[in-house]
């Protein structure tokens, strides 16, 4: 019983495998619980290396990622270091700007850098007394029913510790995840999409921003599209998002420029001819994958969170903010089981899966929305009506951006809504045109007009075509 006691009183060891922007907060998570926290990163300390080697689209912080970072006492420091975006402002081919808000006035969401960020959270980590940070540690196995970690360092040695509880939160290609797919009853998918993306940058002009700052802008062209987002140096990370094969057809600096002289005439000025040729071949276009898992844990002595559980493409802008919100979820399970990893993990992996999951689908779904439906004259009249109906019901119609973005309703439940409030205003704008057509035809027969009135007014219409046709 002594001995029982004993063990009960030690406070268990959490190793969370992956020091990107997701392990560091949920080190910080786990470390203000009291627990003895390791985090093992397979790369050099970022916050010491010369070269942050990789790179990534800009990150767009929500309402669930600042929940997060506020449970960690990290919010104000964060969004002090973001830049509000408050609409989209959409680019036609014309030059023509048309922002499209994202929500209600003082709603926005933050252009944030990844890199800066991430030094923020292992900073933060680190802090606590009870956390150890361990890079140059390459997770090479593990063993789920002793929780024992082999890890390669940088010089070749092997490293092997043993934890409570195992949180693999290292990415999209996760060493983690790998034992999961030994098992049985676990499912697993990924999805390449057939376009990729490359950044340009577009400099400040006279030292301030070439744009207007305060947007997400985008040049969406159907079949392919251009974002840019604002940084705190005054330039505009853009992202070129266009199917490979497209990429693969532009192999010289003029077809560069006669590319983006078609597509993107606006930004040539913006971003100067010799840095759009050297930025687009700096590097090659990379890929973008969708992963889905089910269960997210193993016993008691495993979970995945973040990419390593539900990677997404990046076109809803939720990527890091469902990870974030992975580790707040988990956190508040955590208060209702007691800590008892056993009953929490199934929890977990309950709860969250279905909306991970959904997430997944929407941000497929929005890239569509982002380079074609904003070219759509019903697209925009159907975001007119969705907010007049929110303003006026604000109870009963809420916009699935809103709810995706500015609340933390669960995403499965937002897409539930987001369908149930499709069906109810689709019928309602269709008995609306009906009743309009009937009021109007019975009006008609009602009161019929002078069948010579309605020849001049025909002949005058036709006279005024025709002017207009010669003009």
């Amino acid at each position: 019983m002594e001995r029982s006691a004993s063990r009960q009183s030690r406070k268990k060891v959490v190793a969370v495998v992956g020091g990107g922007l997701v392990g560091a907060l949920n080190a910080c998570f786990f470390a203000k619980r009291g627990f003895g926290v390791e985090l093992f990163e397979s790369r050099e300390d970022i916050r010491r290396a010369k070269i942050v080697k990789g790179r990534s689209i800009n990150l767009a912080l929500s309402h669930r990622g600042r929940q997060a970072l506020k449970h960690v006492g990290l919010e104000e420091k964060i969004v002090a270091q973001g830049i509000p975006m408050h609409a989209r402002m959409i680019h036609s081919l014309n030059g023509k700007q048309s922002p499209i808000p994202y929500g209600r006035k003082g709603q926005y969401i933050l252009s944030v850098d990844r890199a800066n960020l991430n030094k923020e959270l292992l900073t933060a980590a680190e802090t606590y007394p009870n956390t150890k940070m361990n890079f140059d540690h390459k997770l090479q196995d593990w063993n789920a029913e002793t929780g024992m970690m082999t890890f390669v360092r940088l010089d070749g040695s092997k490293e092997q510790v043993k934890a409570d509880l195992i949180v693999g939160c290292d990415g999209a290609f996760s060493a983690v995840r790998k034992q999961f797919l030994r098992r049985s009853r676990f499912d697993y998918s990924q999805t390449y999409i057939p376009h990729g993306y490359m950044e340009l940058t577009m400099p400040p002009i006279n030292g301030e921003f070439a744009m207007k700052p305060n947007y997400l802008h985008i040049w969406p062209r159907n079949t392919f599209m251009m974002i840019a987002l604002p940084n705190l140096d005054k330039t505009f990370t853009c992202t070129l998002f266009m199917p490979f094969e497209d990429f693969e057809k532009i192999t010289t600096g003029d077809e560069v420029i006669e590319f983006f002289q078609k597509y993107f005439p606006d930004t040539i000025p913006l971003i100067g001819a010799d840095t759009l040729q050297r930025d687009y071949f700096r590097l090659p276009a990379q890929a973008m994958v969708s992963v889905k898992c089910n269960p997210y844990h193993i016993g008691g002595t495993c979970v995945l969170m973040g990419d390593a559980a539900h990677a997404v493409v990046p076109f809803y802008g939720q990527g890091m903010n469902a990870g974030f919100e992975d580790c707040i979820v988990f956190d508040e399970i955590m208060d209702q089981f007691n800590e008892d990893f056993s009953a929490v993990l199934p929890e977990y992996t309950r709860v969250r899966v279905p909306d991970d999951h959904a997430i997944a689908d929407l941000a497929m779904y929005n890239y569509i929305e982002m380079r074609a439906h904003v070219n759509s004259k019903w697209f925009l009249f159907r975001k007119y009506v969705d907010n007049i109906l929110y303003f006026f019901m604000p109870k009963t119609i809420i916009p699935l951006y809103t709810m995706v973005t500015f609340t933390r309703t669960r995403y499965h439940e937002a897409v539930k809504r987001w369908h149930w409030q499709n069906k109810v205003i689709n019928r309602g704008l269709l008995l609306s045109a009906v009743g309009t057509v009937l009021g109007g035809s019975y009006l008609l027969i009602k009161n019929p007009p002078h069948i010579n009135e309605l020849i001049v007014s025909a002949e005058k219409m036709w006279d005024r075509l025709v002017a207009l046709r010669t003009l």
